[in-house]
């Protein structure tokens, strides 16, 4: 595995930036033989060792295919999903001239291919099973191997108190499934399958956001959920408690509904979240009733 920082500019006599990985604070790694959508790249760092820093100036027929991988690396910086807008396009139609990327200069790119140079800088080279794969870097049947783990990595996170890096582990373990998954015909059993081992672990990540105070991604998550399974319990409390940070009352009331009409026991719970619900207006009501007194005085 490769780990190396990287500009892309293009060719003139403005050398116009593109990328810049150092921008995102985030060197790229690239695991060499792993057939990765930019092949130049792997030719051009089995010639440099690391530390090395190197300018390499390819021609358009190496660099076709660089809008599409540009997208999806400032996905990933982002926290989008790398294949965001690309489950239903095949390459030809992505190549066409009126599909955007989402990004102008990429748009540019791809409807007029050109030559490109590649400021690279290799900050180090790893051997085989010395590093952790990035999911997008599994096989099939790595990606089903390496869920397990993930998961149990990120749960000791969450119990250490590193919420957001156990979000992170969370978040990839369900990159795996979901890139397995989309492979299956939606409401197969093996589809089923796949979805019934991401749930649990979405709904992690959803307590992460919560405490991130991220309400608005867990209220997403939590309905996704709910959509398929209606008796999830759990999705119903995480959403009532995202409805009620952001004052979606009776939202957050009907939630705290259903949990008990699906699990009685969870009463003393959903009480203590009600209770904390309505101290919380009656506090926003008197500072309410103080600033339109303010104002009403002024």
């Amino acid at each position: 595995q490769a780990t190396f920082h990287y500009r892309t500019l293009r060719c003139g006599d403005e050398e116009t930036p593109v990328d810049d990985s150092r921008a995102r604070g985030k060197p790229m790694e690239l695991i060499v033989g792993k057939k990765f959508k930019l092949p130049v790249w792997e030719a051009v760092l089995r010639t440099m060792r690391p530390g090395e820093r190197a300018r390499f100036r390819c021609d358009a027929k190496h660099v076709v295919l660089y809008p599409l991988v540009s997208k999806s690396l400032r996905n990933i910086a982002a926290g989008k999903d790398p294949l965001e807008g690309q489950r239903h396009c095949c390459t030809i139609a992505q190549m066409h001239e009126h599909y955007s990327l989402g990004y102008p200069d990429l748009d540019e790119l791809q409807k007029n291919p050109q030559p490109l140079i590649f400021d690279i800088e290799v900050l180090k080279v790893e051997p085989p099973g010395s590093y952790q794969q990035d999911p997008w870097a599994m096989t099939d049947e790595e990606k089903l191997q390496a869920v397990p783990q993930i998961h149990k990595e990120g749960n000791e996170l969450y119990r250490q108190g590193k919420v957001p890096e156990a979000a992170a582990k969370y978040y990839d373990a369900i990159a795996c499934l979901k890139n397995l998954q989309m492979k299956e015909q939606p409401g197969s059993p093996d589809w089923i399958e796949l979805d019934q081992k991401i749930t649990p672990l979405l709904l992690n990540y959803c307590q992460c956001k919560l405490q991130c105070e991220e309400y608005y991604e867990v209220l997403d998550h939590c309905s996704s959920i709910l959509n398929k399974y209606e008796d999830n319990v759990k999705a119903y409390f995480k959403r009532g408690k995202a409805h009620a940070a952001v004052w979606n009352v009776a939202e957050a009331q009907a939630d705290f509904a259903k949990v008990l009409a699906l699990d009685p026991s969870l009463r003393p719970v959903v009480s203590k979240e009600l209770r904390s619900l309505e101290a919380r207006l009656r506090e926003k009501d008197a500072e309410d009733k103080i600033r339109f007194k303010g104002i009403f005085s002024q």
